[in-house]
């Protein structure tokens, strides 16, 4: 029902990067169809997220990596409009919380960025990660890295980073879209996730802690 709406509501044609596709016939489509038809079921959230008996902890981590990359790649991407070099020309969450970009190219120090400029970079970076067969690999056979969960969480914190900015600078916009049920869905699908596996320092969750409270019981 989720998917549903979100497509609905939310223009494909604004997707921010090229959706991240799982190859069919691969265990990780199979891992993904059967994440799907969970959240489409309507199941506790909570219990949607957990690992499915038997399967790989880190095939399950990779699935939801590159759903929720789509998945906050299209919301930002419809976002987009509102968010500009003027109106956002540093990426935070309110005056509290400042985030600069860092990578191993350009960016060697944290450097302060706009908000589209950041999104820009980050995007750029998840998609060269996700694509990179030694990093997520996807013939049959082949181990991941060792230090793939440590990716996946530098990933995620990124990415929470998005909601935080979205919720905080551009929540009237998603309320006048009609979107704020369905933002509220991916990102608490998002939270119990990174809960469920420990992929986020809860530090790193106190923009959008008050958010949270109540959902742990």
């Amino acid at each position: 029902m989720m998917a549903l709406c979100l497509k609905q509501v939310f223009n494909k044609d604004k997707t921010f990067r090229p959706r991240k596709k799982f190859e069919p016939g691969t265990q990780r489509f199979e891992l993904y169809k059967k994440a799907q038809a969970s959240l489409k079921s309507g199941l506790d959230l909570k219990a949607v997220v957990q690992l499915p008996p038997g399967e790989s902890i880190n095939d399950w981590i990779a699935v939801h990596v590159v759903d929720f990359f789509n998945r906050i790649n299209l919301i930002y991407g419809t976002m987009s409009e509102y968010c500009t070099e003027k109106s956002c020309p540093i990426m935070s969450g309110g005056l509290k919380y400042e985030y600069r970009w860092q990578d191993d190219s350009k960016y060697k120090k944290p450097t302060k960025l706009s908000a589209p400029k950041y999104m820009c970079m980050l995007m750029d970076w998840i998609e060269m990660l996700i694509n990179n067969e030694d990093i997520f690999p996807t013939r049959i056979g082949v181990p991941f890295p060792k230090q793939f969960q440590q990716v996946c969480t530098k990933i995620l914190t990124r990415l929470f980073r998005v909601f935080v900015h979205v919720y905080i600078h551009h929540f009237d916009s998603i309320i006048n879209m009609g979107a704020e049920a369905h933002v509220n869905t991916c990102y608490k699908h998002f939270y119990y996730f990174i809960r469920e596996f420990s992929l986020i320092d809860h530090r790193e969750l106190e923009p959008l802690v008050r958010m949270s409270q109540g959902w742990e019981v």
